[in-house]
C-alpha cells in the first residue's frame, strides 16, 4: 500500500510534471481503512465495509502505475531495484513489526495446536503468498470452518506485492517492444500501456466473475480475480491529462457519486453479498471516480472534503492500521479472558489506532525516510530482505517454541468392541437386538469411565497433532463430492462382485462412518458404495449455500441423480446418515417442521426401492474443534467436554425417530455412544471421538465398526 497521493501528467511526447502531492487520495486512504476496521469491530450498519481494501487497491494501483510511467516516460525503462528498494522501505518494516509481535502473541495466548497453524500462516504472509494459503484452506471444506487467523488481512497486501512483482516488468515488456517498432529516441505515448492494463482489467473481471461463482475462496484472495482492480487504478493514471479536462460541473459530480457509491457499498452489502464478482464495481468504480475527480481542482468537490487534516492524518496512519487492528481484536479476547462485546471491540480498534502511531513515528518514517537507503536501492532491498528473513525465522523458531500438543495423563486403557455371539431366535429374544444392547452396554461403559476423566491420556489415538488428518479416505478421493460437483463416481469398498449392495448416501457425516460400513462390508462381503455430497443432505429441502453465496443448484441435481442411481441399483440396505448443523443461512433448520417432513418423505421414497434403510441419528455436537480446545486443556479436558443438554437435542431426536418410521425405516439414536445422561466427553479411553468441530476421527469411527455391524444386521433383518 502507497501512502502518498501523488501523480504526474504526460502525454504524447510532453515530459511529466512532477508529482503533485494528492490530498484527496490520502483522505480516501482513511475512507477505506475507517470501513475495515469498523467491518471489522462489528459496528452496526457496516455490514459491507471489507470493500475498503478494494478501495485501496484501486489507489495503489493509479499511485503505482503513476510512478512507473513517469519512470519509463523519461528514461524509457524501470530500474528496478530502485522501485522495489522503495516498496521495501515502504511496506516490510511495519509488517514485519507487527507480523512478529502478532507470532509472538499467538504462541503465548493461543492453544497450541491453534499456535501451530497460525504461525504457518505468519510464515507465508512474510513470504507474501498467505493469500494463496488462505485460498486453500477455503477451498477445504473440513477446513472452512477454521477460527479465522490473526494473519487473514496480511492477503491484501500479498495481492499488492503480487501486483508490484509483476506490474513493472509488464511495463518494461511493454516499453522494449514499443521501442522496437518505432526505432525513435522520444515521444513516449501511454496509449499501449493503456491497452495492456486494459486487456489485464477485462481478463481479471472475467476470472473473478467466474471464480466468484465456482471458486469463491479464490475469487476473493487470489491476485488473478483481484488484478481488475489494480488495473482500472492504472487505466486512471495513465488518463490523468484526460480527467484533468473534464468541466468542473462534471468532476464535482462524479467525485460525490464515487464516494456515495463506495458508503452505498459499505452500508449495503454483507458477509452473504457473493463477493467479489459484479459487487464489487460499487466501491471499485467509486474509488476510481474520486480518484478521477480529484484529477482537476474542483472547489466544492469530494477532494476539499477528504483533503481535511483530520482524514489526512488518518490515511496517513491507515497501513499501520490496517496491520494492527486484526490481531489485536483477535487476541484481546485471549488477554482479557472473554468476549470483547460491541464496546470491547471499538476500545481494541482504538488501542490498534494507538500502536499504529507508534509504529508510525517509530518505525515507518524513520526507515522510509533515512537518507543512506534513500540513497543505495541495494541497501533498500538488502534491509527489506533482512527483515523477511527475521520475521520468517521467529516465526519458524516459535513452531519450535510451541511444539505439538502431548497428553501429559497416564495411559489410559485401549477401546475396544468385542462382538458378541449372536444366539438363536427364540420368540422372547430378537438375536440382533440383543447383540446391538451388548455392543452399546460396552460403548456406554467406555464413555462412562472417560466421562470424568481430566487429563488428557499420553496414548491418546489419533494424538492431538495428527486429529486434523485423521479422516475417512472417502474426502480425498473425489467420492465425498464438493460444492460445484454433481454426479457420484463409483466409490466401492468391499467385494465389488457382490450382488448383496449397500449404500452409504448423505453428507459428510455420512461419510465419516464409511471406515466402519467398509470393515463390515470385507466382513460379510457386501458391495458397499459411498454416496456423498458436502452441506447436502438428500432430503429434499430448498437450500442455499452460504459458501457459494446462492442457490445450492448442485446439491439439487446431485440428489436428484442419486435418488435415480438408488432407484436402479436396488441396494438391499441404504444407510442415510447428516448434518444436524444446518441453520437459516441453508434455508432451513435441522429439526424444523420441514426437516421433519422431509425426512419421513424421503424414508418413504426409498423403501419403495424394496431396500430397507437405516437413518442414523445425529453425533453430539462438541461446540468446539475438539483437539484444538484439548490442547489448551490437557489437565482438564473437562472444559472442553459439553454438556448433553447442550450437545443432544433429544426432542429432534424423537421427532425424527417418529418421522423415519412413519416412513418404513429403522432409526437409531446414537446418542449413548457419546454421551452419559450428564456429559458428552470428547475421549473415550484412549480413542479421541473427533477430529474437528464436528466429524468423527476415523479411528473412533473403526473402534465402533462391531456396532455398526450389528446395527446393520439387525436393519437387514427381514423377520423383523
Amino acid at each position: 500500500m502507497v501512502r502518498r497521493g501523488e501523480v504526474g501528467d504526460r502525454v504524447g511526447g510532453v515530459e511529466p510534471a512532477r508529482a503533485r502531492f494528492r490530498g484527496d487520495v490520502e483522505g480516501l486512504r482513511a475512507v477505506a481503512v475507517l470501513a475495515v476496521v469498523a467491518f471489522h469491530a462489528g459496528v452496526w450498519g457496516v455490514g459491507g465495509g471489507f470493500v475498503g481494501v478494494d478501495v485501496f487497491f484501486v489507489i495503489s494501483g493509479f499511485l503505482i502505475t503513476g510512478m512507473l510511467w513517469r519512470e519509463v516516460a523519461g528514461s524509457g525503462t524501470v530500474r528496478l531495484a530502485r522501485f522495489y528498494g522503495a516498496r521495501a522501505r515502504r511496506l516490510l518494516p511495519a509488517a514485519g513489526i507487527v507480523l512478529v509481535a502478532t507470532a509472538v502473541g499467538a504462541a503465548m495466548l493461543l492453544p497450541p495446536l491453534q499456535a501451530r497453524a497460525v504461525l504457518g500462516d505468519g510464515i507465508a504472509s512474510a513470504l507474501y503468498v498467505g493469500n494463496y494459503r488462505l485460498a486453500l484452506t477455503g477451498t477445504d471444506y473440513l477446513a472452512a470452518d477454521a477460527p479465522p487467523s490473526p494473519f487473514q488481512h496480511y492477503w491484501s497486501l500479498g495481492v499488492e506485492e503480487q501486483f508490484y512483482l509483476l506490474w513493472p516488468a509488464l511495463i518494461i515488456g511493454v516499453a522494449w517492444f514499443v521501442r522496437r517498432r518505432r526505432r525513435e529516441e522520444g515521444g513516449a505515448s501511454p496509449v499501449p500501456y493503456l491497452v495492456v492494463l486494459a486487456v489485464v482489467a477485462a481478463g481479471s473481471f472475467v476470472v473473478s466473475l467466474n471464480w466468484t461463482r465456482t471458486l469463491p475462496p479464490w475469487a476473493f484472495f487470489a491476485l488473478p480475480a483481484r488484478a481488475w482492480e489494480l488495473a482500472l487504478g492504472g487505466v486512471v493514471a495513465l488518463s490523468v491529462p484526460l480527467w484533468r479536462r473534464l468541466p468542473e460541473s462534471v468532476a464535482t459530480v462524479a467525485g460525490w457519486l464515487g464516494l456515495g457509491l463506495i458508503v452505498f457499498a459499505c452500508t449495503r452489502l454483507d458477509g452473504r453479498t457473493p463477493y467479489p464478482g459484479t459487487a464489487a464495481l460499487l466501491p471499485v468504480l467509486g474509488a476510481v471516480l474520486v480518484v478521477v475527480a480529484g484529477c482537476g481542482m474542483t472547489r466544492w468537490g469530494v477532494g476539499r472534503a477528504l483533503s481535511v487534516d483530520p482524514l489526512r492524518s488518518l490515511g496517513r496512519l491507515s497501513y499501520s492500521w490496517y496491520l494492527w487492528h486484526w490481531p489485536v481484536l483477535l487476541l484481546a479476547p485471549r488477554v482479557l479472558g472473554h468476549g470483547l462485546g460491541s464496546v470491547g471491540a471499538i476500545g481494541a480498534v482504538v488501542t490498534a489506532a494507538g500502536l499504529a502511531m507508534l509504529t508510525l513515528w517509530f518505525v515507518e518514517d524513520p526507515v522510509r525516510f533515512a537518507r543512506p537507503l534513500r540513497r543505495s536501492a541495494g541497501l533498500s532491498l538488502a534491509s527489506g530482505g533482512v527483515v523477511t528473513a527475521v520475521a520468517v525465522g521467529i516465526a519458524v523458531a516459535l513452531l519450535v517454541f510451541v511444539p505439538a500438543p502431548v497428553g501429559r495423563g497416564a495411559a489410559a486403557e485401549a477401546l475396544t468392541v468385542v462382538a458378541a455371539p449372536v444366539a438363536p431366535s427364540t420368540e422372547t429374544v430378537d438375536p440382533h437386538e440383543a447383540a446391538v444392547r451388548q455392543l452399546t452396554a460396552q460403548v456406554q461403559a467406555a464413555v462412562a469411565a472417560s466421562a470424568d476423566q481430566r487429563a488428557v491420556p499420553s496414548n491418546l489415538s489419533p494424538a492431538l497433532a495428527d486429529a486434523p488428518g485423521d479422516k475417512a479416505t472417502v474426502f480425498g478421493n473425489g467420492c465425498v463430492r464438493s460444492w460445484l460437483d454433481v454426479g457420484q463416481p463409483e466409490c466401492v469398498s468391499g467385494d465389488p462382485d457382490s450382488t448383496s449392495r449397500v449404500a452409504l448416501v448423505g453428507d459428510s457425516h455420512a461419510a465419516m462412518w464409511s471406515p466402519a460400513f467398509e470393515q463390515v462390508a470385507e466382513q460379510r462381503h457386501w458391495r458397499l458404495e459411498t454416496m456423498s455430497k458436502v452441506t447436502c443432505p438428500l432430503m429434499e429441502l430448498p437450500i442455499t449455500s452460504p459458501y457459494l453465496g446462492r442457490e445450492y443448484t448442485e446439491c439439487v441435481q446431485w440428489r436428484h441423480q442419486i435418488l435415480t442411481r438408488l432407484q436402479a441399483e436396488h441396494p438391499k440396505l441404504i444407510v442415510l446418515s447428516m448434518s444436524r448443523r444446518y441453520g437459516g443461512d441453508f434455508g432451513f433448520t435441522t429439526y424444523d417442521q420441514a426437516w421433519i417432513d422431509s425426512l419421513s418423505r424421503l424414508t418413504t421414497q426409498l423403501r419403495a426401492t424394496g431396500a430397507n434403510v437405516l437413518v442414523l441419528g445425529p453425533i453430539p455436537d462438541p461446540h468446539s474443534t475438539a483437539p484444538t480446545c484439548l490442547s489448551d486443556h490437557l489437565d482438564d479436558a473437562l472444559a472442553c467436554s459439553p454438556t448433553r443438554q447442550i450437545a443432544v437435542n433429544d426432542e429432534g431426536i424423537a421427532a425424527e425417530r417418529a418421522a423415519a418410521t412413519a416412513g418404513g425405516a429403522q432409526y437409531v439414536d446414537l446418542t449413548e455412544l457419546f454421551c452419559t445422561t450428564a456429559r458428552c466427553p470428547l475421549i473415550a479411553r484412549n480413542n479421541l471421538i473427533y477430529r474437528d468441530d464436528n466429524h468423527l476421527t476415523v479411528t473412533y469411527a473403526k473402534t465402533l465398526t462391531p456396532i455398526v455391524a450389528a446395527l446393520a444386521d439387525r436393519a437387514l433383518d427381514t423377520s423383523r
